[in-house]
C-alpha cells in the first residue's frame, strides 16, 4: 500500500474498494450480508469491491454497516488555524470589504 498522494484517482478508488473488501472479510460477512446490512444492492457492493466505483452515500452506508463510521471523522478535515492565522484572515477580509466599491441607492 502506497501513499494516496502518489496515486491517480482511479487507483485511490480501487484501493478503497479493496479496503472495504478486506474489512468485510475481517467482519466475517458475505457480500450479500453486507448489502443487506447497509441497505444497498449486492451489485453495488460487488462494484465497490471490484473497481472502487461507488457513490459517497454507498461508502457511508458500508462504513456504518461495518461499524467504522467513526473513521470518517478524519476525512477532509479542515485545517486548524492558530489565533494569529485567524486574526490575519479576519484583517484581510476587512481590507477587502473596505476596498470594495460601495453601491449607492441609485446604483441598486
Amino acid at each position: 500500500m502506497g501513499t494516496f498522494a502518489l496515486l491517480t484517482h482511479e487507483e485511490i478508488c480501487h484501493e478503497l474498494g479493496q479496503r472495504c473488501k478486506h474489512l468485510r472479510l475481517q467482519a466475517n460477512l458475505s457480500q450479500l450480508e453486507l448489502a443487506q446490512r447497509s441497505g444497498v444492492s449486492l451489485s453495488s457492493i460487488r462494484r465497490l469491491e471490484a473497481s472502487g466505483q461507488a457513490t459517497l452515500e454507498l461508502l457511508v452506508r458500508v462504513t456504518q454497516a461495518l461499524h467504522l463510521v467513526n473513521h470518517l471523522e478524519n476525512l477532509l478535515l479542515l485545517p486548524m488555524l492558530s489565533i494569529a492565522d485567524a486574526e490575519r484572515a479576519a484583517a484581510a477580509m476587512q481590507r477587502q470589504r473596505a476596498a470594495a466599491p460601495r453601491r449607492t441607492k441609485t446604483q441598486a
